[in-house]
């Protein structure tokens, strides 16, 4: 991905997703070869530490995509403006560590705990699907208003997503409506997929924001993964040659039913996706004339022949 705004003294801002949902989590933990969540949050922690340790106006933002809901983890919103170094007495300094490194990983470890405890008295049948998509749209407002800050433009903005959990397909809509506001503001949108699961709208979120898609093989070597393909920089990916995608997964979800499908039949006007033909579109109401042919769909039969239209959309 060819980057020319950027330079090597700009600020990077790594705005991370991680997916959080503790269901599937537990899922992976008992696959093979297995990966807890606390295993999985220290390969993330080290590989946070060095996107700060990279360069000294680095800046990171961690999201945690829950079950049900979205929150932030790392900056908390009553401490955006600390800095780094200085200590408001909650915690005890290490004298082994760097004062910002200590920060970043108390908060993002208290952020979750106080997240999964939370988790433990409601059903499981209300996480079946993690929130991508409000985490996303807060990374995004996050980001909007950091940039509007920033008169110099010198902060260079990326967005980070861990997944785990497969495609959700009633979060098709919002979520394609953030992948072209992030292609709008220019930011790519990097995605690694660590269980076995096959997500194709984050596919085609990497795919259109010139982002890098890494479905990790073997678990255990998350922290591999995170280091050679996602570490490197904006400015730095100019004369890298990353991993890219030989192939994407452009499937849709319908609009009805919330089905992905392969064949679906689009209204000319508003482009809405159906599985299977109506008279009248539910989006914006036009009403079809005649019912298409779809190479591979035997006609019903009954059904009259297509015949074209010039004045009524097909």
């Amino acid at each position: 991905m060819k980057d020319i705004a950027t330079s090597e003294d700009d600020s990077n801002l790594l705005v991370l997703i991680i997916d959080t949902n503790p269901f599937v989590w537990d899922l992976i933990a008992k696959a093979t070869p297995p990966l807890s969540l606390d295993d999985a949050l220290r390969q993330i922690l080290i590989f946070v530490n060095a996107h700060l340790a990279l360069k000294y106006n680095n800046k990171v933002v961690v999201i945690a995509s829950h079950g049900g809901h979205s929150k932030f983890l790392y900056p908390l919103p009553h401490q955006e403006g600390l800095v780094p170094h200085v200590f408001n007495g909650s915690s005890k300094r290490n004298a082994n560590m760097y004062p910002h490194f200590q920060l970043v990983t108390e908060q993002i470890v208290e952020g979750l705990q106080d997240l999964l405890s939370d988790t433990d008295i409601l059903q499981k049948d209300n996480y079946t699907s993690s929130m991508i998509t409000g985490a996303f749209s807060m990374a995004l407002c996050y980001i909007n208003r950091i940039i509007k800050v920033d008169d110099l433009g010198h902060i260079k903005p990326r967005i980070l997503i861990l997944s785990v959990s497969p495609d959700a397909a009633q979060q098709y809509i919002p979520l394609m409506n953030c992948i072209f506001s992030a292609q709008k503001m220019g930011i790519p949108v990097d995605v690694c997929k660590i269980h076995n699961e096959q997500t194709a709208f984050l596919q085609q979120a990497a795919n259109i924001t010139n982002g890098v898609f890494i479905h990790v093989d073997d678990s255990q070597a998350l922290l591999q993964y995170l280091m050679f393909a996602f570490l490197p920089e904006r400015y730095a990916r100019n004369y890298l040659n990353l991993p890219s995608q030989d192939l994407v997964d452009f499937r849709a979800a319908c609009f009805c039913h919330k089905n992905i499908v392969d064949i679906g039949y689009v209204c000319s006007v508003c482009l809405s996706i159906f599985c299977s033909w109506t008279p009248v579109c539910s989006t914006c109401k036009t009403k079809f004339a005649f019912r298409p042919k779809i190479a591979g769909r035997p006609t019903p039969k009954g059904s009259p022949a297509p015949s074209p239209s010039p004045s009524t959309p097909s």
